[in-house]
C-alpha cells in the first residue's frame, strides 16, 4: 500500500473516530487533541524500545512495538492530511537537505564517499545500527 492509500485509510477511521464521538454527545479530537494524543503514543513507544533494550519489561514485545509504531503512523499521517501538508514531496526534500548536510559535513572523509568500507562507527553487516551509538565530537 502506498502512502496515499495509507492516508486514506487512516483519514476513515479518523471519520470514524469523529461519528462515534458525536454519537455519545462529545465533539471530536482537535488537530491539537490528536497531537496530544500522539504524544502520549510516542511515550508508549519509548517504554517499548526501553524493553526492546532490556531496560523495561513488557509481554507480547513485538506485537505492542508494531501496534505503537503504526498508531504513530495514523497519527503522523492524519496530522498531515488535516494541516494540509503533502508528506512524500516533504519527506524526499527533508531526506535530501539531510543527504546534503551529511555530504558537507564530512566532505573529504574517506568513508562518507565510498572509499573505505569502515564506517565510522560500529554497525551491522547490512549498514543498519544496533542502538545509539556515542561518539566523541572533534
Amino acid at each position: 500500500m502506498d502512502l496515499a492509500h495509507l492516508t486514506a485509510r487512516a483519514m476513515e477511521v479518523h471519520a470514524r473516530f469523529a461519528r462515534a464521538a458525536l454519537a455519545e454527545n462529545r465533539r471530536p479530537w482537535s488537530r491539537e487533541e490528536i497531537m496530544q494524543g500522539f504524544v502520549g503514543d510516542v511515550g508508549d513507544l519509548m517504554k517499548l524500545v526501553m524493553a526492546k533494550n532490556g531496560l523495561r519489561s513488557a509481554d507480547d514485545l513485538d506485537e505492542k512495538l508494531a501496534h505503537e509504531l503504526a498508531d504513530c503512523l495514523w497519527s503522523v499521517l492524519t496530522l498531515a492530511k488535516l494541516y494540509d501538508v503533502d508528506l512524500e514531496p516533504a519527506f524526499l526534500s527533508t531526506m535530501n537537505a539531510i543527504e546534503a548536510k551529511l555530504a558537507a559535513e564530512n566532505a573529504g572523509k574517506p568513508w562518507a564517499s565510498g572509499q573505505s568500507s569502515q564506517p565510522p562507527v560500529a554497525c551491522n553487516a547490512d549498514n543498519s545500527f544496533p542502538g545509539v551509538i556515542h561518539t566523541a565530537r572533534a
